[in-house]
């Protein structure tokens, strides 16, 4: 029970970090770390579905569909300069 707890903190933590931070590459990194820490809870609470749907959506999918939007933003802000 103490280790749901655990990692329910540390995905608040990593949560308050994505929000806070100003770098785009360390936000996503964050919000997959934010997204691995949710998908070990819900396997802790007792929903292993649930939480193999959270790590391969929104840990990997979602994940890489931000950094290749973050590549491409990049690649049209020097298109720009």
């Amino acid at each position: 029970m103490t280790t749901i707890y655990i990692f329910s903190i540390l995905a608040i933590i990593f949560a308050v970090i994505c929000i806070e931070i100003k770098d785009l590459l360390k936000v996503i990194l964050t919000f997959m770390i934010l997204n691995i820490l949710i998908s070990i809870v819900f396997y802790l609470i007792g929903a292993p579905y649930v939480a193999v749907f959270q790590l391969s959506v929104y840990a990997g999918g979602i994940t890489v569909l931000l950094l290749a939007f973050m590549h491409t933003a990049r690649r049209e802000e020097v298109r720009k300069d």
